[in-house]
């Protein structure tokens, strides 16, 4: 519901948010340094000839060992065949899923001289790239679903490695505690002219793979786009109170 809401809403509307606001402040202290300016609300960038709403699952094939192929396989058949996922439940799809598809919904960068912050609108997922002084060393990070972002620039190139992850078999790309994620991004342009937001991607997990693992992620900007609030656990609460009603007064008609 919240997929087609957003579709619904379409352009012309104005971003209010907290982030959009710091992403003004972002882009003048950005414009000062050498490297772009990737602020601001973007959705996933739809290639000529494609439809928007064609499975990013299609095609994956990994290169899986035998030992992590069973892993996934016994935990596809613990939540086959009902429609159990983390999605379900509330909880972030995790790196490299949400990065790669955050349920279709845009996503906001807020970028600063020693941080690149991201936020999916998608269970307000967020990620935070430290660059210089303000990265963490390795031993004080706490691993997470997204793991941990460190940062650098390469020319006009954003370098991010993501460490410290979550044994994940829930997702597209089924990862051990140790794998490693390297991201690029940079700003180019689509055979119109239209600027386009690339990421090119490798993750490195010799525990799951026999070889590195790599995708390719595009955003188109979000021109006036609007950026909700993402609340995935109100229809469980609204649930809850239906129940209490009932369980007090079962002839009440349903109020939600």
């Amino acid at each position: 519901m919240r997929f087609l809401r957003y579709m619904g809403m379409g352009s012309g509307v104005v971003v209010l948010s907290c982030a959009g606001i710091l992403a003004t402040g972002a882009a003048a202290r950005a414009g000062e340094s050498a490297h772009p300016d990737l602020s601001g609300v973007w959705g996933t960038y739809v290639e000529p000839g494609q439809s928007s709403f064609r499975s990013f699952r299609a095609g994956v094939k990994l290169p899986l060992k035998p030992a992590a192929q069973q892993k996934v396989k016994e935990y596809r058949e613990l939540v086959t065949p009902g429609d159990d996922n983390p999605g379900k439940f509330c909880l972030g799809y995790g790196m490299p899923e949400s990065m790669m598809f955050s349920g279709g919904y845009p996503m906001q960068i807020v970028q600063r001289p020693d941080m690149v912050f991201i936020v999916y609108e998608a269970y307000h997922e967020t990620r935070q790239f430290d660059l210089g002084d303000k990265i963490v060393k390795p031993g004080d990070r706490v691993p997470d679903r997204d793991g941990y972002s460190a940062a650098h620039w390469e020319g006009d190139t954003l370098v991010v490695e993501t460490s410290s992850l979550k044994e994940q078999e829930d997702e597209t790309w089924p990862h051990s505690a140790d794998a490693r994620i390297v991201e690029r991004y940079r700003l180019t342009k689509d055979s119109k002219g239209n600027k386009v937001l690339e990421n090119d991607w490798t993750m490195y997990d010799p525990a799951f793979y026999t070889e590195p693992v790599k995708g390719v992620k595009k955003w188109a900007p979000e021109k006036g786009g609007v950026f909700l609030p993402y609340e995935c656990n109100e229809e469980g609460w609204l649930d809850h109170l239906e129940a209490l009603r009932k369980a007090k007064n079962p002839e009440l008609p349903p109020i939600y």
